[in-house]
């Protein structure tokens, strides 16, 4: 799955599990995939795997026990969602529609109480 982009190996699979992350896939148990789960995947070495889970742990999403896995940190979506800039527009365009209701309800009421 690791195509060329540019980008280290490792950094398109921390890429993919950050995205991952923030849309919420592993939120039900709190774990990462192990590093075989990780190589099966994304057809990437140990080493890659190993380095993909330290940046997110380095990031601030993850922590890992040695022997037991990586697992999410208390914020983990929240921090991914603000990394993921695509996320974060699609949530900001929910907001501003949102606000485009909010206030063309708002402007019916004053022309209603101005009729008044």
């Amino acid at each position: 799955m690791v195509e060329w982009t540019g980008k280290f190996a490792y950094q398109q699979v921390a890429d993919d599990l950050r995205r991952r992350i923030a849309e919420g896939e592993f939120a039900d148990t709190g774990q990462l995939p192990s590093l075989a789960q990780l190589q099966k995947r994304y057809e990437v070495t140990v080493t890659v795997a190993r380095a993909a889970i330290r940046q997110l742990t380095t990031d601030g999403l993850a922590v890992s026990h040695q022997g037991k896995g990586a697992f999410l940190t208390s914020d983990a979506g929240r921090v991914a969602q603000l990394a993921d800039p695509i996320g974060t527009v699609a949530e900001l365009r929910k907001e501003v529609e949102q606000l485009r209701s909010e206030v063309g309800e708002l402007r019916q009421r004053v022309a209603t109480l101005e009729e008044n």
